[in-house]
């Protein structure tokens, strides 16, 4: 009789297992992309020793008394949970046990959010979010939208949304709360450092179009024949020809040979772009940054093009702050270990890591961290971020004088450069 009973048990398993083997092993194809590698095809069958072994009925007996024991709070409007969503619940829950904020499951919707991203314009506050230790948190504002103009500031830890909290919600499931329609409204349950009540601030969404670069010559006797700034605020496809548009100028001006990068409160992008900002300060086949991929395969390393333009008489300083992130951690940090440039203003981000973004299904993805990145000399900025050589943090003195056009860090990068 108990031999019977597993049989019949076994039985209604098997077909489950399948389709969900299916699901998770069904052809893996890479997205092209400047950004993301291709992937090889993958494909999941039963000879894996640990899916064979796995025990899979907690899954399925968890799911049968979800569906007969649930009463979920009827809502006007909102649809009802389908088989499907349960399928993606599974799958998020699953890269949710990776215990890491960038690997996260796309569903159908979340995904075509994302996409939108990468083209670069879409709807909403304008700022880049992401989680660090179990909290929601601020990267930056992008410069000119709702989010900055509201006054969300890098590093605000978003405790609710509308009302609903954050606890325990990854990135994918915020974006797509904050995200919604020109000309409506969000509010945002903040907690920043420094404050000791937490912050509720309105945002109105808007269309948002991604800014790239500017560039301003600050003149004057104190400054010593000037100071050349450009302030980068994304590294997209277009940002090497506009980088080397603004080095152009830079040179044409012929008045000074201070130069100053702003890359506070830009969270990053394409890789590539880094990469070739950074060659026009180093020689060719310099190490710009290393994919460190955990002995899962071979470490790829990112060299300098060797465009490598200016001499030793460039004096040069990055800004940086909680917002730098991913990219802008790599150009600061390759420029700051080889000596070319001093990082002014405070610690950066922390966002050294790699995501491949692997299609599932045609409407789904997912994102996977691959490998984590390496300075030219081995430090990890994954978790800490890069310190600056000239720490300048922004206090409460500093707020009237902001108000009014003036810059802290700014003023420091200036003074230091004056004095070398």
């Amino acid at each position: 009789m108990k031999t019977k009973i597993k049989i019949e048990t076994i039985k209604k398993i098997i077909p489950l297992a399948i389709v969900l083997l299916l699901i998770l092993g069904s052809f893996i194809l890479g997205a092209k992309s400047n950004f993301y590698k291709d992937t090889p095809i993958k494909i999941i069958n039963g000879t894996d020793e640990e899916l064979n072994t796995v025990d899979l009925e907690p899954l399925w007996k968890t799911w049968k008394i979800l569906d007969k024991k649930f009463v979920k709070e009827k809502i006007e409007g909102e649809e009802e949970i389908t088989i499907q969503d349960k399928v993606w619940g599974i799958i998020q829950g699953l890269t949710n046990a990776f215990g890491d904020p960038y690997t996260i499951f796309l569903p159908p919707t979340e995904s075509e959010m994302f996409e939108s991203d990468i083209e670069g314009n879409f709807e909403g506050v304008g700022m880049e979010i992401g989680t660090k230790d179990n909290s929601l948190i601020v990267i930056a504002p992008l410069k000119d939208t709702p989010a900055e103009r509201a006054g969300m500031q890098p590093k605000d830890k978003i405790l609710e949304i509308d009302g609903k909290s954050t606890k325990n919600m990854d990135t994918s499931n915020a974006v797509k709360l904050i995200r919604g329609e020109k000309g409506t409204e969000v509010v945002l349950l903040i907690e920043r450092e420094g404050e000791s009540e937490p912050l509720e601030i309105s945002i109105i969404r808007d269309v948002i179009d991604i800014p790239t670069i500017e560039t301003e010559v600050k003149e004057g006797s104190e400054l010593k024949n000037g100071v050349f700034i450009i302030r980068l605020y994304s590294f997209t496809s277009v940002s090497p020809n506009l980088f080397r548009e603004a080095l152009r100028k830079f040179i044409q001006n012929g008045t000074t040979d201070k130069l100053i990068i702003d890359l506070r409160g830009n969270p990053g992008g394409y890789l590539e772009a880094a990469t070739d900002m950074a060659s026009w300060f180093l020689p060719i086949g310099e190490i710009v940054v290393t994919e460190d991929y955990g002995g899962r395969e071979p470490n790829k390393i990112h060299r300098s093009k060797g465009y490598d333009i200016f001499n030793d008489n460039l004096k040069m300083a990055i800004l940086v702050n909680g917002g730098s992130a991913s990219a802008s951690e790599i150009l600061a940090g390759a420029l700051s270990e080889y000596g070319k440039a001093i990082l002014i203003g405070t610690k950066t981000f922390g966002k050294g890591s790699v995501q491949e973004l692997i299609k599932i299904t045609p409407e789904t993805s997912l994102k996977v961290t691959v490998a984590r990145w390496l300075t030219p000399k081995g430090n990890s900025f994954s978790h800490d971020g890069i310190d600056p050589d000239v720490e300048v943090e922004i206090t409460e003195d500093d707020f009237e004088y902001i108000k009014d056009g003036g810059d802290p860090q700014l003023d420091k990068a200036i003074e230091t450069l004056n004095a070398m």
